[in-house]
Protein backbone atom coordinates (compact mmCIF):
# COMPACT_ATOMS: atom_id res chain seq x y z
CA UNK A 1 0.00 0.00 0.00
CA UNK A 2 1.66 3.55 -1.33
CA UNK A 3 2.03 6.32 1.47
CA UNK A 4 -0.96 8.11 0.21
CA UNK A 5 -3.27 5.04 0.65
CA UNK A 6 -2.27 4.75 3.83
CA UNK A 7 -2.87 8.55 4.79
CA UNK A 8 -6.81 8.02 2.92
CA UNK A 9 -7.36 5.23 4.77
CA UNK A 10 -6.35 7.12 8.13
CA UNK A 11 -8.88 10.01 6.99
CA UNK A 12 -11.77 7.17 6.31
CA UNK A 13 -11.30 5.48 9.49
CA UNK A 14 -11.63 8.34 11.50
CA UNK A 15 -14.66 9.77 9.60
CA UNK A 16 -16.04 6.12 10.37
CA UNK A 17 -15.18 6.17 13.72
CA UNK A 18 -16.69 10.05 14.54
CA UNK A 19 -19.55 9.93 12.14
CA UNK A 20 -20.22 13.70 13.29
CA UNK A 21 -16.77 14.80 11.86
CA UNK A 22 -17.39 16.94 8.75
CA UNK A 23 -13.85 16.83 7.18
CA UNK A 24 -10.59 15.62 7.51
CA UNK A 25 -7.27 16.57 6.61
CA UNK A 26 -3.76 15.36 6.55
CA UNK A 27 -0.84 17.88 6.09
CA UNK A 28 2.40 18.29 5.57
CA UNK A 29 4.12 20.81 8.27
CA UNK A 30 4.90 23.10 5.10
CA UNK A 31 1.19 22.96 4.30
CA UNK A 32 1.06 20.78 1.68
CA UNK A 33 -2.50 18.61 1.38
CA UNK A 34 -1.40 14.94 1.76
CA UNK A 35 -4.54 13.02 1.93
CA UNK A 36 -8.25 14.72 2.79
CA UNK A 37 -11.95 13.91 2.23
CA UNK A 38 -12.72 18.04 1.75
CA UNK A 39 -12.77 19.31 -1.83
CA UNK A 40 -9.64 19.79 -3.89
CA UNK A 41 -9.89 23.70 -3.65
CA UNK A 42 -11.00 23.66 -0.30
CA UNK A 43 -7.72 21.24 1.18
CA UNK A 44 -5.31 23.09 0.09
CA UNK A 45 -6.77 26.52 2.11
CA UNK A 46 -7.26 24.42 4.92
CA UNK A 47 -3.62 22.79 4.66
CA UNK A 48 -1.91 25.93 4.61
CA UNK A 49 -4.10 27.14 7.57
CA UNK A 50 -3.47 23.94 9.90
CA UNK A 51 0.22 24.42 9.25
CA UNK A 52 0.86 27.61 10.34
CA UNK A 53 -1.72 26.93 12.92
CA UNK A 54 0.38 24.24 14.35
CA UNK A 55 3.70 26.63 13.69
CA UNK A 56 2.12 28.87 15.84
CA UNK A 57 0.45 26.47 18.65
CA UNK A 58 4.53 25.64 19.16
CA UNK A 59 5.56 28.46 19.54
CA UNK A 60 3.18 29.70 21.80
CA UNK A 61 3.22 26.43 24.04
CA UNK A 62 6.96 26.72 24.00
CA UNK A 63 7.01 30.67 25.01
CA UNK A 64 4.83 30.34 27.72
CA UNK A 65 6.45 26.65 28.94
CA UNK A 66 3.05 24.47 28.58
CA UNK A 67 5.43 21.42 27.23
CA UNK A 68 4.90 19.88 23.98
CA UNK A 69 1.79 20.98 21.94
CA UNK A 70 -1.03 18.66 21.64
CA UNK A 71 -3.15 20.32 19.76
CA UNK A 72 -5.17 23.97 18.74
CA UNK A 73 -8.93 24.18 18.94
CA UNK A 74 -10.60 26.90 17.07
CA UNK A 75 -13.97 27.29 17.86
CA UNK A 76 -16.42 29.43 15.94
CA UNK A 77 -20.56 29.82 16.57
CA UNK A 78 -20.77 27.12 14.12
CA UNK A 79 -18.10 24.51 14.91
CA UNK A 80 -14.73 23.35 15.94
CA UNK A 81 -11.71 23.23 13.79
CA UNK A 82 -9.07 20.95 15.75
CA UNK A 83 -5.40 20.62 14.49
CA UNK A 84 -2.69 17.81 16.42
CA UNK A 85 0.66 17.70 15.86
CA UNK A 86 1.34 14.08 13.60
CA UNK A 87 4.78 13.75 14.36
CA UNK A 88 7.62 16.19 13.31
CA UNK A 89 5.87 16.19 9.74
CA UNK A 90 2.25 15.74 9.74
CA UNK A 91 -0.61 17.86 10.69
CA UNK A 92 -4.05 16.59 10.90
CA UNK A 93 -7.03 19.19 10.79
CA UNK A 94 -10.70 17.94 11.94
CA UNK A 95 -13.95 20.26 11.31
CA UNK A 96 -16.86 19.02 13.62
CA UNK A 97 -20.29 21.27 14.54
CA UNK A 98 -20.67 22.68 17.28
CA UNK A 99 -22.23 20.78 19.96
CA UNK A 100 -19.91 17.82 18.78
CA UNK A 101 -18.52 15.48 21.16
CA UNK A 102 -14.60 16.80 21.74
CA UNK A 103 -13.74 14.22 23.35
CA UNK A 104 -14.43 11.25 21.56
CA UNK A 105 -13.00 13.53 18.72
CA UNK A 106 -10.21 14.00 20.67
CA UNK A 107 -9.58 10.27 21.89
CA UNK A 108 -9.87 9.08 18.30
CA UNK A 109 -8.30 11.92 16.42
CA UNK A 110 -5.03 11.60 18.66
CA UNK A 111 -4.36 7.93 17.22
CA UNK A 112 -5.15 9.02 14.36
CA UNK A 113 -2.37 11.51 14.45
CA UNK A 114 -0.17 8.61 15.80
CA UNK A 115 -0.95 6.74 12.67
CA UNK A 116 -0.42 9.39 10.85
CA UNK A 117 2.93 9.78 12.61
CA UNK A 118 4.19 6.19 11.48
CA UNK A 119 3.44 6.73 7.91
CA UNK A 120 4.97 9.96 7.37
CA UNK A 121 8.57 8.92 9.62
Amino acid sequence: MSRQQELQEVVKGLRQAVPEITGVLVASTDGLSLASDVPEAEAARVAAMAATALGLGKRIASTTALGGLEEVVVRGREGYLVVYAAGDKGVLAVTAPMGANLGLIHLEARQAAARIAQVLA
